[in-house]
């Protein structure tokens, strides 16, 4: 063979192209021939061919999306062809530059630096530096793990890390601690591998040929990890969210998550008892067992739940961070994979679930604040960083705030009129009732005051007229309005009941509160003359001099024509 290829590159450019020029004119003089055009036409016709992306092995589609829903510049996106549109307009979001967004060139970004990185001692083998960027990318493909905005985008000045979706390592009902800790390490081994590269930019220092030094103790975290979709991995394992199990598996998971976070760094590792789940305990117990003592220990990384942004939703998480699924369906209105694995958990199908609610029988308990609010209270001590603890009353006052809706009065009214004075200043309040006996409207009228005081006050008492029937509690109107002081106070002629007022508001909702709440509020103590100062009334404040008259012009004679 070696030999036909030598005497092949021996033959001139006159030995091998004329003659093959020659062949083909001579066939197109003399047409092709019958023969061969039978045989051609015989052959089975191919499909035709389509132009088929793939990523390690994962087919690819191609979207026309926009990242702006107010703008109508629409952008192509490649992604694996089993992530939805959310997940597509996500990574348009999160690209750094215009144009067409490919899953495969915006991963290469982060992967090839985490790749170029000097590797760790402590993780390194006898064959050789080893790649982790493939391990990334597959993570990445099954959705598992991605990195932050910061990592994703090069942010330098801002923290990077990783966000790991919980109900990924689930599997035929069970929850995989070992792959959940694998996951963890690898994000670990990334983030410390970067911190530790930029060290020396980070100091000031710029070394160009020195050699990779460990980590001293002291400095700060490498990075932060970041769970979600806690409702979800809750949900596939057959745990409800407001559960006392639910939150004792959380538990579990945070701790281990912890655990894993702090091997081979300086801080202390804690292994916390699970006996609803052992298996992982066990986990936790072998790593504990298994940690040397560090001489040289690695930077810290940082543990805590996500908040929702472009990440979560190209890792298709229903729920972001440790909140709970609210509603049971998807944008779509179709059942969430977290409703149907609940569902299933009980024995029930869709068609018994539909039964039930149109039976006003709900089938699934209702997750809401207070949920939210106790699942926040037993993670607060095992994570570095927590969104913002869910307000439960607050979202209680918004759900009787129905946006559209204000409740009418009667077209007879009850209610009480009181005439008093103030200070000297008289102010005459009314009060109208609704069926109930709730107040639901407030006049209030300072009789001989400026027009622009009575204007306000009247101005005031509609607004919370407006207030008080929409469904604003009473008690949110007195704890702003009571014991607030400004002129006209002081003595209060009228009402037996109240003596003093620091003002006409104050006097006003103290009397509300006594009236329709049955709580009596006492008054202000009295200020000492040294505080006192002048009533704030018009012309507010304004110098002294100013209203003093002017001495009189002589009155000077004019000729009119």
């Amino acid at each position: 063979m070696r030999e036909i290829l030598d005497s092949y590159h021996k033959l001139s450019l006159f030995d091998t192209v004329i003659p093959f020029i020659l062949i083909i004119r001579f066939i197109k003089w003399a047409g092709w021939p019958s023969w061969l055009f039978a045989r051609v036409q015989s052959l089975p016709k191919l499909p035709r061919m389509k132009a088929h992306l793939y990523w390690s092995g994962v087919h690819m589609r191609t979207v026309a999306i926009t990242a702006d829903p107010d703008s109508q510049t629409l952008r192509s996106v490649t992604l694996p062809a089993s992530w939805d549109d959310n997940a597509a307009q996500a990574l348009a979001e999160l690209a750094v530059d215009g144009g067409p967004v490919r899953l495969a060139s915006e991963a290469a970004r982060w992967i090839d630096r985490i790749d170029t990185t000097p590797q760790l001692d402590q993780t390194s083998s006898k064959d050789g530096p080893v790649s982790i960027g493939r391990s990334l990318s597959y993570l990445l493909l099954m959705r598992h793990m991605a990195p932050n905005r910061a990592l994703w985008q090069g942010r330098d000045d801002e923290q990077f890390g990783f966000v790991v979706k919980l109900s990924s390592f689930v599997a035929d009902n069970l929850f995989s601690p070992e792959q959940f800790v694998a996951c963890l390490e690898l994000a670990c081994e990334s983030l410390r591998r970067i911190h530790l590269s930029q060290k020396g930019e980070r100091s000031g220092d710029l070394p160009l040929f020195e050699e990779y030094q460990q980590p001293v103790s002291g400095e700060s975290t490498a990075g932060i990890i970041l769970l979600s979709d806690l409702d979800a991995c809750l949900a596939a394992i057959g745990l409800d969210y407001d559960s006392e199990e639910g939150r004792q598996f959380s538990i579990a998971v945070t701790a281990l998550a912890s655990l894993v976070l702090k091997k081979n760094t300086l801080r202390p590792l804690t292994v916390l008892a699970s006996p609803l789940f052992p298996s992982i305990e066990h986990i936790a117990t072998a790593i504990a067992e298994a940690c040397p003592a560090c001489k040289a220990p690695f930077p810290p990384v940082e543990l805590g739940f996500s908040a929702p942004g472009p990440i979560d939703a190209l890792l298709g998480v229903e729920a972001c961070g440790l909140a709970p699924i609210f509603s049971p369906l998807d944008e779509k209105g179709h059942l969430r994979a977290s409703t149907q694995s609940r569902l299933a958990f009980r024995g029930l199908t869709p068609e018994k679930a539909l039964a039930l609610a149109l039976n006003n029988e709900n089938p699934l308990p209702i997750a809401d604040g207070f949920s939210f609010a106790r699942m926040h209270d037993a993670l607060i001590k095992l994570a570095d960083y927590l969104p913002p603890r869910p307000e439960p009353e607050m979202e209680t006052l918004l759900s009787r705030l129905e946006r559209g809706v204000r409740r009418s009065l009667p077209p007879r009214q009850n209610g009480f009129s009181q005439k008093t004075s103030i200070g000297g200043h008289a102010l005459f309040m009314r009060t109208s009732e609704f069926e109930d006996g709730s107040l639901g409207a407030l006049n209030l009228v300072p009789s001989r005051e400026s027009p622009m005081a009575r204007g306000l006050m009247e101005c005031l008492g509609h607004a919370v007229s407006i207030g008080l029937q929409c469904g604003v509690p009473l008690e949110t109107f007195i704890d702003q309005f009571a014991y607030t002081h400004f002129g006209p106070c002081g003595t209060v002629e009228g009402d037996p009941s109240v003596n003093y007022a620091s003002s006409m508001l104050d006097y006003a909702f103290r009397v509300l509160s006594e009236t329709y709440l049955g709580k009596h509020m006492p008054d202000a103590p009295l200020r000492s003359p040294e505080d006192q100062t002048e009533d704030p009334l018009l012309p507010f404040g304004q110098d002294k001099e100013l209203h003093k008259k002017l001495p009189k012009k002589p009155h000077s004679l004019r000729l009119v024509s």
